[in-house]
């Protein structure tokens, strides 16, 4: 119960948007991401995930797999959906 409290509440500060091209910037202390493996999904988070060591390590996957150059014109996370979600979900 609590794990499904913590999703919620994760998807209320996470902001998910499904459109394949997406041209608004994030909002002022916010940063665009795009997560999965195949189909990528573009999370809006707070920029104060940054500092977390959980999220620097999905970074770090990040850049050993695109180095700067990120097919989505953005920054790329390379894992599946439901562990950025379960990840970041820990944040608050």
């Amino acid at each position: 119960m609590a794990l499904m409290r913590s999703l919620l509440g994760a998807k209320k500060i996470l902001g998910v948007v499904t459109s394949k091209r997406v041209t608004s910037a994030a909002p002022k202390g916010f940063l665009a991401v795009y997560v999965g493996e195949s189909q990528k999904k573009r999370y809006v988070v707070p920029i104060s995930y940054l500092s977390q060591p959980s999220f620097q390590a999905l970074l770090g996957k990040s850049e050993e797999e695109f180095g700067f150059d990120h097919p989505m014109s953005g920054l790329t996370i390379p894992c599946p959906e439901d562990t950025f979600v379960n990840v970041t979900s820990r944040f608050q």
